[in-house]
C-alpha cells in the first residue's frame, strides 16, 4: 500500500515542525546539488528558518551576485536602486583605477616591462627622471633648511656666549671691588686701634696734697 497523501498545512507542534524543516531543508539542498551537477545549472538557494537562521547552496561556477544580476536583467526587474547601482559602479570604478595604479607601480620598479611597447617605455623613463629630480629638488630644500637652522643656531651660541662672558666680567670687578674694600676696612680698624690706645691713670690730686 502506498503512503497516504499529507495535507499541506502548518504544523502546529513546535518538535514535529521542527524536525520536518530540518529533514526538507537537506533534501531541497541535495536536489539543488544534484541537479547543478546533472544539467549543469546554475542554482542558488538561500533558506531562512522560523529562528532566523541562514541556510544557503550556490553552484560553485558562480555566486549569488552574479545570478542576482542575471535575474534583473532577464527579468527587468530592478533588485537595486539607483543609489546602490551609483555605489556598485563607484566601488568597479576605484578597483580599476588600484588595479592599474598597481601595474604602474611594478613597471616603475622594473617589473614586468618586457612586453611593454617602446613609447610606453619612454613614459616610465620620463616619469622617473621627473621623479628624481623632484626628489632631489627636495633633498637640496631639507639641506638648505638645516644649513640655515645651524647658522641661526651658532649666532645664537655666540650671542649667548658673549654674554656669559660679559656677566663673568661684571662678577669678576665686583669681587675685586668687596675684596678691596674689605681690605680697606681692615686697614682702617687697625689704625684706629693704634690712635686710640688706653694712657696710664694719673694719681688722684687730692692724696697728692
Amino acid at each position: 500500500m502506498g503512503r497516504g497523501k499529507i495535507e499541506i498545512k502548518r504544523i502546529e507542534n513546535s518538535s514535529n515542525r521542527q524536525v520536518t524543516y530540518s529533514k526538507r531543508r537537506n533534501g531541497i539542498m541535495k536536489k539543488a546539488k544534484e541537479i547543478t551537477i546533472l544539467c549543469d545549472a546554475k542554482v542558488s538557494l538561500i533558506i531562512f528558518g522560523s529562528s532566523g537562521k541562514m541556510h544557503e547552496y550556490c553552484s560553485p561556477s558562480t555566486n549569488l551576485v552574479d545570478i542576482l544580476d542575471q535575474y534583473q536583467k532577464t527579468s527587468g526587474k530592478k533588485l537595486w536602486d539607483a543609489k546602490h547601482e551609483n555605489l556598485s559602479n563607484e566601488i568597479d570604478r576605484i578597483k580599476k583605477e588600484n588595479d592599474n595604479m598597481q601595474i604602474e607601480l611594478r613597471h616603475l620598479k622594473g617589473e614586468d616591462i618586457t612586453s611593454l611597447p617602446y613609447k610606453e617605455l619612454m613614459a616610465i623613463e620620463d616619469a622617473l627622471e621627473n621623479g628624481l629630480t623632484y626628489v632631489r629638488g627636495k633633498q637640496m630644500d631639507v639641506l638648505d633648511k638645516t644649513w640655515k637652522n645651524t647658522k641661526f643656531l651658532e649666532e645664537d651660541y655666540k650671542q649667548l656666549s658673549f654674554i656669559l662672558n660679559q656677566q663673568q666680567v661684571a662678577y669678576e670687578s665686583a669681587r675685586e671691588q668687596m675684596d678691596h674694600g674689605y681690605q680697606r676696612a681692615r686697614d682702617y680698624n687697625s689704625q684706629m686701634s693704634s690712635t686710640f690706645q688706653v694712657q696710664p691713670m694719673q694719681p688722684n690730686l687730692q692724696e697728692r696734697m
